[in-house]
């Protein structure tokens, strides 16, 4: 009987047959690829916000379907296959679990995000890199904000972090002082970029420490910007105009509006 995904495996070879598949399928690399793997992926955790069960199982195998594309193309490279994707990630798992898998007992989840974190380290080790710094690994392809947290998170497995918030609040006021002072100096943008950087990484530590992913909050940001939006240009468009014809303390006045509404 065949499995769903040994269908999909050859929908795919189909797909990519130079004679008989599809062109742009056919032409496709691994680099252009990517760009659609991680727009999938962030497709996923949309669902999930919206708690869509609909939208996420299909949005789950679109990102399934990146997986299977990227191991064609490596198994026409010679490289390797989609079982060996799957044989690996399940070596992986059982390896990285000693606590499920083995006779190993953590005292708490902090000390099992250290082991998790040692057997890593071992991991790379054992593939000869000579990166040994508690950074190593990281990987400079993740969005930055997730490379920030990922980057804090490994510093303070060592002891370099603050104990709680409330220094990283203080941190905070500190570097938005020095943005003021820079704008106030009339700095360039390579000293504004910098001063604003500083402020984007103390956020994410922030975020860090009070438990909340970036990433969601700033989703949950921007939906709240633009239900907001959308409802002052809906109550412009009451009126017959548009939201632009309206002078900024009108529009401010708007904004007030929808939010005390509920927007």
């Amino acid at each position: 009987m065949t499995r769903p995904v040994d269908e999909l495996i050859a929908i795919m070879a189909r797909l990519r047959d130079p004679e008989n598949g599809c062109p742009w399928d056919v032409k496709q690399s691994f680099a252009t690829i990517a760009p659609y793997t991680i727009e999938e992926a962030y497709e996923v955790a949309d669902a999930i916000d919206r708690d869509d069960m609909t939208d996420l199982r299909d949005e789950l195998g679109d990102l399934l379907l990146q997986v299977v594309f990227h191991s064609r193309m490596a198994e026409e490279a010679g490289h390797f296959a989609f079982g060996d994707v799957v044989a690996g990630i399940c070596d992986k798992m059982v390896r990285r679990h000693p606590h499920v898998f083995e006779d190993v007992k953590h005292e708490d989840l902090a000390a099992q995000s250290r082991d998790w974190d040692r057997l890593k380290a071992e991991e790379r080790a054992a593939k000869g890199g000579e990166d040994t710094s508690a950074l190593a690994g990281i990987s400079h392809g993740l969005p930055e904000w997730q490379r920030a947290v990922k980057l804090q998170k490994r510093a303070a497995n060592v002891g370099f972090d603050w104990p709680d918030h409330r220094p990283v609040l203080d941190k905070m006021a500190e570097e938005i002082e020095e943005v003021r002072h820079e704008f106030d100096n009339g700095a360039d943008e390579e000293r504004l970029a910098d001063e604003i950087g500083d402020v984007l990484f103390v956020a994410a530590n922030l975020a860090r420490h009070a438990k909340v992913d970036v990433s969601r909050a700033l989703r949950g940001a921007n939906a709240k910007f633009e239900r907001r939006f959308r409802a002052m240009e809906a109550l412009a468009a009451a009126e017959g105009r548009s939201l632009a014809s309206y002078p900024l303390d009108e529009q401010e006045a708007l904004w007030v509006r929808v939010k005390r509404e509920g927007a």
